[in-house]
């Protein structure tokens, strides 16, 4: 099955999956056992499927062919080169390649000059007035190569300018942004490019993103901060007639490793094989020439040989447009395909798996608790009354007060329930008294103020320390706050399970784990490329602090919004159970008094109201099958996919 074919497949799993949970959330509605909480989480749940992208990088110098390769795995059935291919740098800026309905196919492109700015390329996409925005004829393939030349655009500026922007003029491994005769320096015209076009794949959620050589990626450190981590695959492309230059080194190391081992879904491919393919020579002497290119790639990259991949893009793009079956294979662009797919799909399919299973489990395993308490309750309400058959009214007022005393008992304990409450919004006004945005934005402004004021290199590295130790003690002392939330509703919940037979189970954990490794993955780039004794004796105070900011410590408070949403959603997830539970118990508790009142009030006959519960047991039990059967079909369809080819065999 193709990359495109198992792309598909995986967006009709999702639409079907989607599908399911729409079942159950319309399902509750109609039943009245929908709650504003659970109501919410499912449709945040539908939104996020409906959202769902999978992000697939291409990393690679000038010259790689990086852009035939895109062309190839994915445009050749449009029938000519969507992106621009050609000798040289033909990518200048970051470009994304993916579909949104609610915009007209399109260019988007940043001008450069924003780099100036202390904002990112993400806050910008908020402010589409500051984008150059292009129509794409979809229709005419020529007018679509035209519109799409201008990522391949440049413009000159002094340099000053070019230093001001970011450029390290005349430095790194590759002499790009060198003077000029004329004084001038040339830099990519524009910052970043967003293409929007209606391919069936993009259709589908797929985003590519395109990215330049190894200066332009270090001048935009959005890229390996946030977007090269971020993405389902990374394909980095090395050019067989040069092998691992010392520019790609820089780039394996730097960018798609970060100094340590390659992770998942990250892949070599070595283009240009065509170029072994000599007449003079037997096919056995071309592969063994191809099979030792790959292993000297491999050695050199310390990766096994199987993870480096030889191809032709050229000839598999010229295959695939023709038709030529034998040019295809020869090009080795299905073997790439081929890992690609089976690396990157199940994956994905893997993590939106786990995360609906939280969600999706939380929301039915209420529901299922909320159907079993009113099916005890039913039951309880039922022998009592059955034990009623052939008793005085005597007996029926011993129940009575019974029952009315076990009210009581319950309503008294609510003083307990209120106190929790209590004690749980003050712990949580703890919680974000840490985690809170205000406790952040102050430590930016005072961060901000010591680096601006700074007069030796040391104060401004110290501040840099002290940023990222103050975050981290942030998140160290809202962990704490988390643990002590946890353990008041665990105790909790075993009480009014025990004194009041409440089917609260255990309360959902959370961790702040994850955000943890995130500000340790920003203070290792940051200490790898801002806070070193070169960069502070190379570099102005003005320039380190811009970069600071503008590329690190936004990352940061990005972790932090990220942090603050989930730890909203498990407090309203953590109180909603024994919110819902106590509710219903009272209403239980009410109905089993109102039900034998009525019976020694003469108002109701007692096998009369016998059948009356007799009936609603019957539409409880209806309502519990009914609800197995949807989340039944919804688990189903997140067995994990190594379990699924267990489960085959």
């Amino acid at each position: 099955m193709s990359l495109a074919d198992q792309f598909a497949a995986y967006s009709a799993w999702r639409s079907r999956l989607a599908a399911h949970i729409g079942e159950l959330q319309h399902w509750l509605g109609q039943n009245e056992l929908s709650d504003a909480q659970s109501d919410l989480r499912l449709a945040q749940l539908l939104e996020r499927l409906r959202e769902d992208r999978l992000n697939v990088a291409f990393v690679a110098e000038f010259s790689r062919g990086k852009s035939e390769l895109i062309n190839a795995i994915f445009f050749a059935d449009y029938g000519n080169r969507m992106l621009p291919s050609s000798a040289g740098r033909t990518t200048m800026c970051p470009t994304e390649l993916l579909f949104d309905s609610n915009k007209a196919p399109s260019i988007e492109l940043l001008p450069i000059q924003t780099r100036s700015s202390n904002s990112s390329v993400s806050e910008y996409k908020r402010f589409p007035d500051e984008w150059s925005r292009m129509p794409l004829d979809t229709d005419s393939p020529d007018a679509m190569q035209d519109a799409l030349r201008h990522v391949s655009q440049t413009t000159r500026v002094t340099p000053e300018e070019a230093a001001r922007l970011g450029f390290e003029v005349g430095e790194g491994q590759v002499e790009l942004y060198s003077v000029g005769e004329d004084g001038l320096v040339e830099v990519p015209r524009w910052r970043h490019a967003m293409i929007n076009f209606p391919h069936p794949l993009l259709k589908q959620g797929l985003v590519i993103l395109d990215t330049p050589g190894l200066n332009a990626i270090g001048a935009e450190p959005e890229l390996t901060l946030s977007l090269l981590p971020n993405a389902h695959a990374v394909l980095f492309i090395l050019a067989a007639d040069t092998g691992v230059t010392q520019s790609d080194m820089a780039i394996w190391r730097e960018h798609i490793c970060n100094g340590g081992v390659a992770k998942r879904g990250r892949m070599v491919v070595l283009n240009k094989i065509d170029g072994q393919w000599d007449e003079l020579k037997t096919p056995e002497e071309i592969d063994a020439e191809i099979r030792r290119q790959v292993e000297s790639s491999a050695n050199t990259l310390d990766l096994p040989a199987s993870q480096v991949f030889p191809v032709s893009a050229q000839k598999g793009l010229v295959a695939k447009i023709t038709g030529d079956a034998a040019l295809l294979d020869k090009s080795r662009l299905p073997l790439l395909e081929a890992a690609l797919s089976s690396e990157l799909i199940p994956a994905k399919r893997d993590i939106v798996c786990e995360s609906t299973e939280s969600e999706f489990g939380d929301v039915s395993r209420r529901v299922r608790g909320l159907l079993d308490s009113r099916l005890t309750g039913l039951r309880e309400q039922l022998t009592e009354l059955t034990e009623l058959r052939g008793k005085n009214k005597g007996v029926v007022e011993y129940m009575m007060g019974k029952v009315r005393a076990e009210k009581e008992e319950f309503e008294s304990g609510l003083q307990r329930y209120y106190a929790v409450r209590s004690v749980f919004s003050t712990l949580t006004n703890n919680l974000f008294g840490h985690l809170g945005l205000d406790v952040l934005r102050q430590l930016t402004h005072e961060t901000r103020t010591v680096m601006e004021e700074a007069a030796f290199s040391k104060t401004l590295s110290d501040a840099m320390a002290n940023f990222f130790a103050q975050a981290r003690q942030a998140l160290s002392k809202s962990s704490g706050e988390i643990n002590e939330i946890l353990a008041m509703m665990e105790a909790v919940y075993k009480k009014f399970a025990v004194e009041h037979g409440l089917k609260l189970g255990s309360p959902t954990s959370f961790s702040l784990l994850r955000y943890e490794k995130e500000l340790d993955r920003l203070q290792a780039w940051c200490d790898d490329h801002l806070n070193t004794m070169l960069s502070l004796l190379t570099h102005d105070k003005k320039n380190i602090t811009q970069k600071f900011f503008e590329e690190v410590a936004v990352q940061v408070r990005r972790a932090f919004e990220h942090a603050n949403r989930d730890a909203e959603v498990w407090l309203r997830a953590v109180m909603a159970p024994m919110e819902t539970q106590v509710r219903e118990h009272q209403i239980q508790l009410k109905r089993r008094l109102e039900s034998i009142k009525r019976i020694h009030q003469a108002t109701d006959t007692l096998e009369d109201r016998i059948a009356e519960l007799e009936s609603v047991e019957k539409g409880l039990r209806q309502q519990i099958d009914a609800l197995e059967e949807i989340v039944g079909r919804v688990q189903e369809m997140l067995v994990p996919q190594a379990d699924r080819v267990l489960q085959a065999a």
